[in-house]
């Protein structure tokens, strides 16, 4: 296998992973006053799957493409801080339970998938409308973050 492929396998296997391992949806969660438009929970593990899938294709599709100078370690670099700001939700959300926290951290996120959407369409413009997924579930989960902040605000360090 060729670097491209690996990064980008890597990057999605760790984000869904560790996603998935930092999300309990226990007791706390359930407690949780949530809008009625919120999707099953059994939904995300599957949407996180496709959308992270359709993100690393962008990668390998740009790499290649990617060829003066620097313009792959900037590619690498892209992901990486995505990858950052995608992986620091879940435990702010699930493990601190501060979905206040969370939300906050949600525009760097939203950011970090735009930039990928802005910079990748110079290498591919297909790779490009691969992201564009990620950015509206991005947007629709920053929206029903939003709403659970506030039917349950405010949050403490202290909460059960």
């Amino acid at each position: 296998m060729d670097f491209p492929l690996v990064f980008a396998i890597a990057w999605a296997v760790i984000l869904a992973g560790g996603g998935g391992l930092l999300t309990s949806i226990g007791e706390w969660y359930h407690d949780l006053r949530k809008p009625s438009w919120q999707p099953p929970d059994w939904l995300f593990g599957p949407a996180w799957t496709i959308i992270l899938g359709l993100a690393a294709w962008a990668f390998v599709l740009s790499w290649d493409k990617a060829l003066a100078a620097g313009e792959q370690d900037f590619l690498i670099a892209l992901y990486l801080v995505n990858g950052i700001f995608h992986f620091l939700w879940s435990p702010l959300f699930f493990t601190a339970k501060r979905p206040d926290w969370a939300l906050a951290e949600v525009p760097f996120l939203w950011l970090s998938v735009l930039a990928l959407c802005v910079f990748l369409r110079p290498w591919s413009e297909l790779a490009s409308w691969l992201v564009v997924p990620y950015l509206a579930w991005v947007s629709f989960a920053a929206i029903l973050n939003a709403k659970i902040v506030q039917l349950n605000g405010p949050f403490t360090t202290n909460r059960a």
